[in-house]
């Protein structure tokens, strides 16, 4: 029994000199990396994230990938549609005349099916010849046609109907239930009406953006940008294609929060404490609240005289969770494409630990000895 007491001693000893050190974890301390940074050649700046800071980190520069698209605002168009070339007519003429050119004694109507309006905006007539009706609603159109149509036949009256081509349709290409080629109403068709027609947007993407081809220009906005302000449902032209995708910025989560992965932006602007709550939270055994850090890095031209900026292109933010002002900065602090956000462990965590093993030891000696 007295060798067990003398082992059990010589454990102990072990066990409480490891609290100086650090046990193996699955988290930093948050210490381990402050310690660094006062370093002579320490490799990063540390800023402690408050309320009085915010306003300078405003100011830095922008890390990450991010996109600077422009957007079309809207604006009231025709409430019709306008011929455009590709479009297809169906012409039907009545004549009642006994000796008419286009129809015979018994058939007092002929159809001309499947008119196409060519390149240069013109469609062709018998007797009469090519007419052009580019840019011409489908009324303006069957009162040209008749005016030249009544040079040979006084007495025919034409109906006219339209067939929008490509140049009056627009692609619909992901991101909704329906994509495919959608014909547009009338000139007042916009963004969000098409999306509507495409059956709405896939539920399963994060925060959903908007891409708008238009020649050879890209135009981008977020859905709920565009949700927010109906002044951004711009209308669409015959041609354009338009894209909803996930958004692809997304930040990285490591330590002692609830998942260590990547996670895709789920709003357009992240602050630190979303980033906590879409990682799953803080480990209620293991994380230290006053150790929430943020590691991002600055391109070298963040550093450069002259620009404000950090002073360290490599830069580490530290946010204290226990206080009102880090709690609401952390509210305030806006998360950057491609930041690691790392919940940092408690040192309490190993003082535990040893303690844990050290009555784990007791209680098999003392069964030993009871036996």
């Amino acid at each position: 029994m007295r060798s067990f007491i003398s082992l059990l001693a010589a454990v102990s000893l072990v066990l409480l000199s490891a609290t100086c050190g650090r046990l193996p974890s699955g988290a930093p301390v948050s210490e381990e990396i402050l310690a660094q940074s006062s370093e002579p050649d320490a490799d990063f700046a540390l800023y402690q994230v408050s309320r009085a800071f915010l306003p300078t980190v405003g100011q830095w520069p922008e890390t990450g990938q991010k996109e600077h698209l422009g957007w079309i605002r809207a604006s009231q168009g025709a409430k019709t549609q306008i011929i455009q070339s590709g479009d297809t007519l169906t012409l039907r003429i009545w004549d009642s005349s006994d000796n008419s050119l286009l129809t015979s004694h018994e058939q007092k109507m002929v159809q001309l099916q499947d008119v196409r309006v060519a390149s240069n905006g013109s469609v062709f007539m018998p007797y009469v010849g090519k007419v052009n009706v580019l840019g011409l609603t489908p009324d303006l159109a069957r009162e040209k046609l008749q005016e030249e149509l009544e040079t040979i036949v006084p007495s025919a009256q034409l109906q006219l109907d339209m067939a929008e081509g490509r140049g009056n349709s627009v692609d619909l290409v992901s991101g909704v239930a329906r994509p495919g080629t959608y014909p547009m109403p009338d000139r007042n068709y916009t963004v969000m009406g098409l999306i509507s027609a495409g059956g709405g947007i896939s539920s399963n993407l994060n925060n959903p953006q908007i891409r708008l081809v238009r020649g050879s220009n890209i135009y981008g906005t977020s859905v709920q940008n565009l949700l927010n302000n109906p002044r951004l449902d711009t209308l669409l032209r015959g041609g354009d294609r338009v894209f909803v995708e996930e958004d692809e910025r997304y930040f990285l989560s490591f330590g002692a929060t609830g998942t260590e992965d990547l996670h895709i932006f789920t709003k357009d602007e992240m602050s630190a404490m979303d980033a906590i709550s879409v990682s799953g939270g803080f480990q209620d055994s293991k994380a230290d609240p006053e150790g929430l850090l943020v590691l991002r890095e600055y391109p070298d031209t963040a550093v450069a005289p002259g620009q404000r900026g950090p002073r360290h292109n490599r830069v580490v933010f530290t946010l204290d969770l226990t206080t009102a002002d880090g709690l609401f900065s952390a509210r305030k602090f806006e998360i950057n494409p491609g930041d690691l956000v790392i919940a940092t462990e408690s040192p309490v965590n190993d003082a535990l630990t040893v303690s844990n093993l050290i009555g784990n030891f007791f209680g098999v000696f003392s069964r030993a000895g009871v036996l």
